[in-house]
């Protein structure tokens, strides 16, 4: 199995910014593997950082299913002062959120895992030339290999 590393990935901002989220906790409870990771950004409490989630679970049906979940919190700006001279501390306004969910038979094989695969992240992408298919990774190894991190 995959050991649990940090994950490093840029953003889409006009000139890209590394981000580096760092293992936090793996959990196995009843046949699920839940994977977590979060960016630590000086001068934001845990709560507030960025994070990533990656899950594994075999269904009664037999069927994997596997999901990647990215989030980023956004923090709500502080407009001065009450009258006694007291500035609250800020807080997590909104989450934006991106999960991404993959439905896989026991019965299916890695070709078809990745074709899956890579056809929704050009699509997320809007990719329409040829690209090679990405082939290692966290996400990816969760999700052609059903490889969840250890």
């Amino acid at each position: 199995m995959a050991n649990i590393a940090n994950i490093v990935a840029f953003d889409g901002a006009s000139t890209p910014i590394s981000h580096t989220f760092v293992p936090i906790s793996i959990t196995r409870e009843k046949g699920m593997i839940v994977a977590e990771w979060r960016e630590s950004v000086a001068g934001l409490p845990a709560y507030a950082s960025p994070r990533i989630t990656m899950r594994m679970e075999k269904l009664k049906s037999g069927i994997y299913r596997v999901e990647s979940r990215v989030v980023v919190p956004v923090m709500e700006s502080i407009s001065g002062q009450n009258a006694a001279g007291y500035t609250a501390a800020p807080k997590v306004a909104y989450e934006n959120t991106e999960v991404n969910i993959g439905y896989f038979s026991e019965r299916s094989e890695l070709v078809g895992r990745r074709l899956v695969r890579q056809l929704a992240v050009n699509v997320m992408g809007g990719v329409s030339t040829s690209v090679a298919p990405a082939t290692t990774g966290p996400a990816v190894e969760l999700f052609d290999l059903l490889v969840a991190p250890t």
